[in-house]
């Protein structure tokens, strides 16, 4: 698994959010991605271009939900592809807040697209607008989304946990929406059909003329984080910065609470 192949990021991302990896007694195990029917092909994907036997099964059972779930299942047993997975970063068991980006070379668009298809959204919300979220329980996937997209949409974003079940709603919405869809979900890509159809649509939105435009923040930058936390003198350091004193204060308290990325893990 190559992971600058396009193809491969997406499918490690995928796996990471909603694959399960199962150790059993021994050498014993297996991974399995569970999806509803209608996302059926993308399974037969992954089985397709993973060079080892695996196979894709249906079921209808009774759920929560309703009274009749139907579902696909693709499964691998092979000792060796599940090593590599495991040495990649997908956790044997439990994995919701352990999972981090790769620490080798990837493709990050098609990596975070995997994870968005997974456990995110793209579409409208009630009032009309193009939105795109990805809900994670990882600080680590949390953060490194918020950077990328940063990149890509200049809008920055605080990660903090809700209240209810401590995980991370991240969301972008209008504009910013539609920058972070089109580079994540561009022409040819790997993808939920479903997903790629709603990305597609949000390019077709204009803000209607009596829509305010926010004003966008300032961003911060690694020099000035910097120099914010070698400051001993808040009022000075805020003059130098051409910011506010409850600006840097609530910036530093963020920096030093793991609230966003340090300057030097930028």
């Amino acid at each position: 698994m190559d992971l600058t192949v396009p193809e491969y990021a997406y499918m490690f991302g995928f796996l990471q959010a909603d694959g399960h990896l199962h150790q059993g007694p021994g050498q014993k195990g297996h991974l399995t991605v569970e999806l509803s029917i209608r996302d059926i092909d993308l399974l037969y994907r992954f089985k397709h271009f993973t060079p080892y036997n695996s196979s894709v099964a249906e079921r209808v059972r009774s759920t929560n939900f309703a009274e009749t779930h139907h579902s696909a299942t693709w499964t691998l047993c092979s000792l060796e592809a599940r090593s590599k997975l495991n040495q990649l970063g997908l956790p044997y068991g439990r994995k919701s807040k352990e999972i981090a980006p790769p620490h080798i070379a990837f493709s990050r668009r098609d990596y975070l697209r995997g994870l968005i298809d997974a456990d995110g959204s793209v579409g409208y919300t009630g009032p009309g607008w193009p939105f795109v979220s990805l809900t994670t329980s990882s600080t680590a996937i949390g953060a490194y989304l918020c950077l990328y997209a940063l990149k890509i949409t200049g809008v920055e974003r605080t990660i903090n946990r809700n209240a209810r079940d401590e995980v991370y709603n991240i969301s972008y919405e209008k504009e910013a929406a539609q920058a972070l869809v089109a580079d994540l979900y561009y022409p040819g890509c790997l993808s939920l059909g479903r997903k790629q159809v709603k990305a597609d649509s949000l390019a077709s939105w204009a803000r209607p003329v009596d829509m305010r435009v926010a004003h966008s923040r300032r961003s911060w930058t690694a020099r000035e984080d910097q120099m914010l936390l070698q400051s001993d003198d808040i009022v000075a350091i805020s003059s130098e910065l051409g910011r506010t004193e409850r600006s840097c204060r609530l910036r530093l308290w963020r920096l030093r609470n793991s609230r966003v990325l340090m300057p030097n893990d930028r």
